[in-house]
């Protein structure tokens, strides 16, 4: 008999089992459900050590780092699901910096008679968003909360990344004159969550945009020596994410409303649902400052990248002390996109 046989005699009832206390309660249950469903999918050399900590090496270059908290509702969506999202989110953030991704630690706060059915798909979805974007999970975490205390699954993803030496992406770097783009269309994760939530169906099927930057910030860092900063409009939409660019660097951006891309189906799901998509989450697009210069070539980098077709410029950073966020808008007019206020879509990530 192994050791794992003589451990746990009787094996796990993933299909028909439940999450109960004792799952989360650092006894024989908890290491049978970390050895049978989360090792099964996510086992590598750092996970197999059993340690508190992961130990690994380190190259050269600055080290980077980003923790990111996922309570999405619901847990599945059209696109995706909590346990791919919490992988891309996190190696994005990581991405932005300009950096490599490497590790992933992930905890998990299930709530007690959670199906184990689910469990395994989220964590088996999580591991294959991590052998996709080349990263593991290299630590982790379980904890049981008391039903009702709970809703589900929220799971704390850490990132840690390493960035090539030369290379200085920061908020705090955009300039007067640098250009602006967009890697694809916005709206899509955000109205994929409200449509599932409130089981509204369109004609055309709304995705989730979820998916892992990092190869298209390496295709634009290959191509253009001059990129100032690089973000992910998640929560608050571009609008938000270009008011925190602009508070950082201390400068106004201008944007043309006709430039940026919408999809007609996201545009119109927007109206009926009374939201603006320029504040809508994304979970697969990035924001671009550079230099005027080399707007062209970063275009032109990103649109051959699968994730960045419907790439565009969008706009420009200019010199206002006060830091505005305007818009030309498509009648001609200008309208300022202030920072959200309140939130427009509650666990939307």
């Amino acid at each position: 008999m192994n050791a794992v046989a003589k451990r746990f005699p009787l094996r796990l009832d993933v299909r028909k089992g439940f999450v109960d206390m004792s799952h989360g309660g650092g006894g024989r249950a908890m290491a049978q459900l970390i050895e049978e469903l989360f090792l099964k999918h996510l086992d590598n050399p750092c996970l197999r050590q059993g340690n508190d900590q992961a130990s690994f090496d380190v190259g050269a270059g600055r080290m980077v780092m980003s923790v990111d908290g996922h309570v999405i509702s619901p847990l599945f969506f059209p696109g995706g699901d909590i346990g791919s999202l919490a992988v891309h989110g996190t190696v994005n953030d990581v991405a932005m910096s300009g950096a490599r991704p490497m590790h992933l630690s992930a905890g998990f706060i299930i709530e007690e008679g959670f199906p184990l059915a689910d469990l395994e798909r989220i964590v088996a979805s999580m591991a294959g968003a991590a052998a996709d974007a080349g990263v593991a999970v290299v630590a982790g975490d379980t904890k049981v909360v008391e039903r009702g205390k709970g809703d589900g699954v929220f799971i704390t993803t850490t990132g840690l990344g390493a960035v090539p030496a030369g290379v200085e992406i920061s908020g705090d770097r955009a300039a007067p004159g640098d250009a602006i783009l967009l890697s694809g269309s916005l709206g899509d994760h955000g109205v994929a969550i409200m449509s599932s939530r409130e089981n509204l169906s369109f004609e055309t099927r709304i995705e989730s945009d979820s998916a892992a930057l990092h190869g298209l910030v390496a295709d634009l860092i290959a191509a253009v020596d001059g990129i100032h900063c690089l973000r992910d409009p998640t929560r608050g939409g571009l609008a938000t994410t270009l008011n925190e660019i602009a508070a950082q660097s201390g400068v106004g951006m201008r944007l043309r409303e006709d430039d940026i891309p919408v999809k007609p189906a996201v545009n119109a799901a927007c109206e009926l649902l009374g939201l603006d998509p320029l504040y809508v989450a994304n979970e697969g697009k990035l924001v671009c400052i550079c230099a005027a210069a080399d707007a062209d070539e970063a275009l032109a980098a990103m649109q051959r990248h699968p994730l960045g077709r419907d790439a565009a410029i969008v706009g420009e950073v200019v010199e206002d002390p006060d830091g505005f966020v305007q818009m030309q808008t498509g009648f001609g007019g200008s309208r300022v996109l202030d920072w959200l206020s309140g939130e427009q879509l509650p666990r939307i990530c």
